[in-house]
């Protein structure tokens, strides 16, 4: 049952990826995040626009096995800041999830809560995650200026019984820079 399911992923990622328009797409190098800093690069995350939203296809590796929560933040940094308890914590100048319209919710990828909840990223056996997801309420544009965040643990997509969806840790950070058309147009 397990590698049916699996399989059917796969299928739909790769029938999502067909359609993805390369001319819309970019590149965003992730790294090990701690209360010390940023890390080792892990690989990257491929950002791509498609007629049913945004396309990330991960090629990480170095992460623990499972389902990881995976989400858009709201600030362009993976840096280390100070939490109101006086503890250094991992890559928190990247500030709370992506959420523009201020819904102050959690409520997945295809509620009406926060942008920046992302589907599960999903890693393997041996640590790597090459399995896409698609974001059907954003763009390759509403990305730029954030960063991307890969938690600890996994996602329920619900602010009860933990804030958040209960992922845990930062364990991994990318930044989302502007395109160069952007930057061209300033």
């Amino acid at each position: 049952m397990r590698y049916v399911s699996l399989l059917s992923g796969v299928a739909a990622s790769l029938l999502l990826a067909s359609a993805a328009q390369a001319s819309d797409s970019m590149e965003v190098d992730m790294h090990t995040v701690s209360a010390e800093g940023v890390g080792e690069t892990i690989g990257s995350i491929t950002l791509e626009d498609t007629d049913h939203g945004l396309l990330l296809t991960p090629d990480l590796s170095d992460l623990g096995t499972g389902a990881h929560g995976f989400h858009v933040h709201k600030n362009p940094s993976c840096e280390a800041q100070e939490n109101d308890s006086g503890h250094m914590t991992a890559a928190l100048y990247a500030g709370g999830h992506y959420d523009p319209d201020e819904t102050e919710r959690h409520e997945g990828p295809y509620g009406d809560g926060h942008l920046g909840d992302l589907p599960v990223l999903n890693v393997d056996d041996d640590g790597n995650a090459t399995l896409p997801v698609l974001a059907p309420r954003l763009s390759v544009e509403e990305m730029q200026g954030r960063s991307l965040m890969v938690h600890e643990g996994g996602d329920n997509y619900a602010d009860d019984p933990e804030a958040l969806g209960g992922g845990g840790s930062r364990v991994a950070c990318g930044i989302v820079r502007a395109s160069k058309e952007s930057e061209d147009a300033e």
